[in-house]
């Protein structure tokens, strides 16, 4: 199971998944999005729940080009090698054309005061916009 011991800007939340700003964005309003039971490996989850997973990440990435701005995102998981956490989880990251991420080495920034606040809260309405009256 997911803890929230550690303190997180939450931009989704339901029974199954969890979904939250990485501490060391590539660009701010890079999201992490998590299932709450504890899977270490994309292939380890049901196929069931891995469509309910990828459909929280389809939300996400709709809720982060319309609240954010941006032009798209770019979403990715890592299997073991460079998986710094052993837990299932997606990069839901914001892109802009000319942000100047090339290859796969990809800088970290640090929020600054309030500002994981402000995107977290962003995010959140660009979730509850893209959710109203959803019947999937």
């Amino acid at each position: 199971m997911i803890s929230k011991d550690t303190p997180a800007q939450v931009v989704f939340e339901d029974q199954y998944t969890i979904g939250f700003l990485d501490r060391s964005p590539v660009f701010f309003g890079h999201t992490l999005v998590v299932p709450k039971q504890h899977t270490k490996l994309l292939w380890e989850l049901g196929d069931g729940d891995l469509a309910n997973l990828i459909h929280r990440v389809k939300i996400v990435s709709q809720a982060l080009q319309a609240s954010l701005g941006c032009d798209g995102v770019f979403v990715a998981n890592n299997n073991n090698v460079s998986q710094s956490v052993p837990h299932l989880h997606f990069h839901v990251i914001p892109r802009s054309f000319g942000d100047g991420l090339k290859g796969f080495f990809w800088p970290r920034r640090r929020y600054g005061p309030n500002e994981a606040e402000n995107y977290a809260s962003r995010i959140c309405r660009g979730i509850e916009e893209i959710t109203r009256g959803y019947q999937g």
